[in-house]
């Protein structure tokens, strides 16, 4: 099969607007969604150049999975964050599923802390500076300690713990993007989950001074150690949720139902295509 170009749609709407696609030329669009092919290390690459070099408008990243991709649906601010998005990795096994049912090409999951970890590698040795949005103050301390230690060679140029409301206040808003614009990092992380993270982003982004902006969810967390990932078993098996759906039914139940739902959507894109 060939592959398709960025601007081909997959399983999508053949009339949606896709003027604003990732950077990589190896992406796909499932259910109306760009989503990157390339692999983690292809990925950390022109990543790291971006962070790294001046840019004229802020690049954006992101990680979708299937329970993003069904809220962003009925979200129409996090359904444009997604679309306008520099880089929209597949975080979810089901967006692997998808694309292997709709005739695409991805065929591993890049997490949002399989993109953190990388990018501290590969820019280890490159004079970086960091700024992280989100969180408590602990974790960020946590996280402040730990990459001094893990990668001295990266300098985290600020914090900000926000408030913890659904919505900023535009006196909030202008206090974070002051604090974010005075440390001239190069690459901001965004920690406030989805799709508040996406579409703080998106909202932001041409007031935002820095080079690369990735919005990662619950990688502060893990990387301060004060949440934990399935184990390596589960994540190996694409059976990350599991555990997490054991651990907390009442919050994850609704994830794990959206993705029967967009797996359900994949196949029926895939009947249709073949009639």
């Amino acid at each position: 099969m060939t592959r398709r170009t960025r601007n081909q749609v997959i399983g999508g709407d053949p009339g949606a607007d896709f003027t604003h696609q990732p950077a990589s030329p190896d992406s796909e669009n499932i259910l109306g969604f760009p989503v990157t092919t390339n692999s983690t290390e292809e990925c950390t690459a022109f990543l790291s150049d971006w962070a790294t070099t001046h840019q004229t408008d802020t690049r954006f990243c992101a990680c979708a999975n299937p329970h993003s991709l069904e809220t962003a649906k009925g979200d129409k601010a996090f359904h444009d964050a997604l679309q306008t998005c520099d880089v929209l990795t597949p975080d979810g096994i089901g967006v692997v599923l998808a694309s292997r049912l709709l005739g695409g090409h991805i065929r591993r999951r890049i997490t949002g802390n399989d993109i953190f970890m990388a990018l501290n590698h590969s820019l280890n040795e490159r004079g970086v500076r960091y700024f992280f949005l989100g969180s408590t103050p602990m974790v960020l301390d946590r996280i402040r300690s730990r990459l001094a230690e893990d990668f001295p060679g990266i300098e985290v140029a600020g914090t900000y713990s926000p408030p913890f409301v659904d919505q900023f206040s535009s006196r909030n808003n202008s206090e974070i993007l002051d604090a974010v614009n005075h440390a001239k990092a190069d690459v901001l992380w965004v920690g406030m989950t989805a799709p508040k993270q996406e579409k703080w982003i998106s909202a932001n982004r041409e007031q935002l001074g820095v080079n690369l902006a990735c919005a990662v969810g619950a990688v502060f967390d893990f990387y301060a150690g004060t949440a934990r990932r399935s184990s390596t078993l589960f994540q190996r098996a694409g059976l990350e949720w599991l555990p997490r759906l054991i651990r907390e039914p009442r919050r994850m139940w609704r994830r794990n139902i959206n993705g029967v739902v967009f797996l359900l959507r994949a196949a029926c894109a895939r009947v249709t295509a073949e009639r």
